[in-house]
């Protein structure tokens, strides 16, 4: 089994390359690889892509990639092959990003990217550490993890899901704060499940698991 992570300038890879070979390894020895052709994508069995900055950064680089968005589209809605965005990479299959300036995203799973505005004022701005995450509805790839399972974040946009079935598990941050959404055959997670310990690596293993 090939499992692609999309590598389009945007985001450090090292830290997630090896957490999804250490998980491959254990799941069925499969490779992974990061890439930024649109081939591999076409010819992978998973599609991770993940994201870091700004979003629309993030958007304009990954646009940037010829035939990408195309590939990525192809693979993960036509195909139906498993998706998993990571941080930025979850909020670009949003409608539109309101980070700077208004971006339109993928609009994959419909709804918002908008800014952490928290109840408290003490409460900083980004999101940044660890913090527990509350399960909203099962799905397989949240299987052995449960309400009170610690992430870590670093972000100060989250994504406001248009319909609450797309929401998967949030965290309180001032008020709720999307932590994981899934649609049909595509998942995000706005926290790195590559640095979140055995809550991350479970995740990743049951992502590479998963026959949607």
């Amino acid at each position: 089994m090939l499992t692609v992570l999309v590598d389009y300038e945007s985001g450090n890879l090292h830290s997630a390359q090896k957490a999804f070979e250490r998980m491959a390894r254990e799941v069925d020895g499969g490779e992974v690889l990061v890439t930024n052709r649109p081939e591999d994508v076409l010819r992978a069995d998973r599609v991770v892509l993940p994201g870091d900055g700004a979003f629309p950064a993030c958007k304009r680089e990954l646009m940037a990639v010829t035939g990408m968005v195309e590939a990525l589209a192809e693979a993960v809605l036509k195909d139906g092959k498993p998706f998993l965005g990571i941080c930025v990479g979850m909020q670009l299959l949003a409608t539109t990003g309101h980070e700077y300036e208004d971006t339109p995203g993928l609009g994959w799973i419909p709804g918002d990217v908008v800014r952490i505005t928290p109840s408290e004022p003490s409460m900083k701005v980004p999101h940044m550490g660890w913090n527990d995450m509350v399960i909203d509805r099962p799905h397989p790839v949240l299987d052995g993890l449960q309400t009170g399972d610690h992430a870590y974040f670093v972000h100060s946009y989250r994504f406001e899901v248009a319909e609450q079935a797309d929401l998967l598990a949030h965290v309180e941050y001032g008020g709720p704060v999307t932590a994981i959404i899934g649609r049909d055959n595509v998942l995000g997670t706005q926290f790195h499940p590559e640095k979140s310990q055995s809550a991350g690596l479970r995740l990743i293993g049951n992502f590479l698991r998963w026959k949607p």
